[in-house]
């Protein structure tokens, strides 16, 4: 099995990195569920940059890999809103430009947090039979990379089932200290060590219904804490 961890084409691991110390914006300047008006800091990404950003991966994707036939394995739940997003932005150009990528979609959970915690076990939901992606071209598709421990985990499990290649698509990677040095293929955003949520990110399920990402509260850890 191919799996690239590291810059082999043009388009791969390039993000918009999103430094230290950036302090957002401020939540007056947008629109957001008012059940949550006490329990976030700031809109750390708007949904217009998401949705930009989200675009030029998606192009970047078809020129890379255009007209060969993939599997694209959506990591619930958090990441199911950009794939959608960015499977839609890929049919667009599949249809207006003079390539295409014919693709399927499958669907895999991933459970490794608590609160806003990492725990060490790492549960593989609905992956237990994964042989549609044998002799595939595999393009797993997830929101958020934190320390990466994750994603190298579910790369051995997808190893198993021996497909041709993978590629892998994150809106988010966070610089954790902790971290592995693994990167996507593709990255929308570098983003410091802070615990984001919406865009269907959550803490313990809520916040899915956010349409920015936005930096959680403290008072909103403890308000949803379990």
């Amino acid at each position: 099995m191919e799996t690239c961890n590291k810059s082999e084409e043009k388009h791969e691991s390039a993000a918009i990195v999103i430094n230290d110390g950036w302090p957002g914006y401020s939540l007056d300047l947008f629109t957001y569920p008012q059940h949550y008006c006490d329990d976030l800091e700031c809109v750390y990404i708007p949904h217009g940059v998401i949705q930009d950003r989200t675009e030029r991966l998606a192009r970047n994707i078809m020129d890379d890999i255009g007209d060969h036939h993939i599997v694209v394995l959506c990591v619930l739940k958090g990441g199911y809103k950009f794939c959608a997003d960015l499977l839609d932005y890929i049919k667009v150009l599949s249809c207006t430009s003079n390539r295409s990528i014919p693709m399927r979609v499958d669907f895999i959970r991933l459970k490794s947090y608590r609160n806003d915690q990492s725990t060490e076990a790492m549960q593989i939901i609905g992956g237990e039979d994964l042989t549609i992606l044998t002799g595939k071209n595999v393009l797993i598709v997830e929101a958020i990379v934190n320390t990466g421990k994750t994603m190298k985990t579910l790369l051995n499990h997808v190893e198993q089932f021996k497909p041709k290649m993978v590629k892998v698509a994150s809106l988010l990677v966070k610089r954790a200290p902790s971290g592995g040095g693994y990167s996507p293929n593709y990255v929308g955003f570098e983003i410091p060590d802070c615990f984001v949520v919406g865009y269907a990110l959550d803490y313990n399920e809520y916040f899915r219904d956010l349409n920015h990402i936005c930096v959680i509260s403290e008072k909103g850890k403890l308000k949803y804490r379990i």
